[in-house]
């Protein structure tokens, strides 16, 4: 090390350049296309958080998540959830052994599939609340209870959760402060054309499904510990800071699609994803600070779980994705107050 901080976490950023190069080309071998949801599950892995990934069956979700645990070097596990699932299904369960030297009995516990480094919850929605709320204290915890003693989860420890936005019946969606907990929540997309040709090339015939680590789990700790070091300037976090308090009802000033189309806003968590997330991103793409279009970068994904439209905005069609980029459009970038904005245009016009 040079013993100057920034160079050294220039150097840092550099390296860390190298190995996202690394990783896009080796998931690339598996993966076609889905770059941007790619980068977003990096940048919640990097940041030590949880996602939700939203898309209809048949967009190899599964092979996407099993592939990027595979190039870190990531115990890998699935749950596919299910009405009849109980929590010690995910958990793990005390069973009583017979110690045959000695007769004893005695109660040992049997790990659950939650016990890795990379879990995808496929189609949490359809598991009871229950065990829902097993897996999110799993998440936050990073701990399983189990008769009285607590088991520590190995670490890195990253939940996708899977959702099916088409069929909702016979599901139990998460509630809203449950989603809060999740950083992202990920879009995933129909291919395009010649994305889908390539797919369907080769996954109807012999093809290499190799894919070659790239980084440990420790490197992947230290990452972490390294996005936290990313320096942020003041106007950025206040710009942040006005995305997601413009979305809060009973403010004052507050944009007139706001108050029309939302029923309840962001909270703090979405200011301190959306820092994290600027931070992880800055640091991939070999900057050692964060830019306000780092910010921008990460806001639909840290936002759109979180605005909660009303009755007038599923009338006129508007989703929160439209809110989020109405949101984009109307504040600032350079730090002014958005309802003063509005008054000097009225003076002007």
């Amino acid at each position: 090390m040079s013993g100057d901080p920034q160079n050294d976490l220039s150097q840092l950023t550099a390296k860390v350049q190298e190995a996202h190069d690394k990783l896009t080309e080796q998931i690339g071998r598996i993966i076609i296309g889905q770059n941007e949801v790619v980068d977003q599950m990096l940048i919640t892995l990097f940041c030590q958080g949880h996602a939700v990934l939203m898309g209809v069956p048949g967009l190899a979700k599964t092979l996407l998540v099993s592939t990027i645990a595979r190039a870190l070097s990531l115990d890998f596990s699935r749950i596919q959830f299910t009405p009849d699932l109980m929590p010690s299904d995910i958990t793990g369960t005390e069973v009583i052994e017979e110690d045959r030297s000695t007769g004893r009995r005695e109660l040992r516990f049997v790990r659950g599939p939650v016990f890795a480094n990379v879990l995808l919850a496929d189609e949490i929605n359809r598991t009871p609340p229950k065990t829902q709320a097993a897996l999110l204290e799993a998440m936050q915890e990073h701990q399983v209870t189990a008769g009285g003693d607590r088991h520590h989860l190995p670490e890195p420890f990253f939940v996708l959760a899977t959702q099916n936005p088409i069929e909702q019946e016979g599901t139990y969606p998460l509630p809203e402060a449950q989603l809060d907990r999740f950083m992202f929540m990920i879009n995933v997309q129909y291919p395009s054309e010649d994305e889908e040709l390539e797919i369907v090339r080769r996954t109807t015939g012999r093809f290499d499904t190799g894919v070659d680590a790239v980084l440990d789990a420790q490197q992947v700790l230290d990452l972490q510990q390294l996005v936290r070091d990313v320096p942020v300037a003041d106007h950025v976090i206040r710009y942040a800071l006005r995305l997601v308090r413009t979305t809060r009802l009973g403010s004052e000033g507050l944009p007139e699609f706001i108050q029309r189309y939302l029923s309840w806003g962001a909270g703090p968590r979405a200011s301190q994803f959306l820092i994290l997330a600027g931070k992880a991103r800055a640091i991939l793409s070999a900057r050692s600070h964060v830019d306000i279009e780092d910010i921008r970068a990460v806001a639909h994904p840290v936002l759109r779980h979180r605005l909660i439209v009303n009755f007038n905005a599923e009338a006129d069609g508007i989703d929160s994705d439209h809110i989020i980029d109405q949101l984009l459009n109307e504040i600032a970038i350079d730090g002014t107050d958005p309802a003063t904005q509005r008054q000097v245009d009225q003076v002007l016009r």
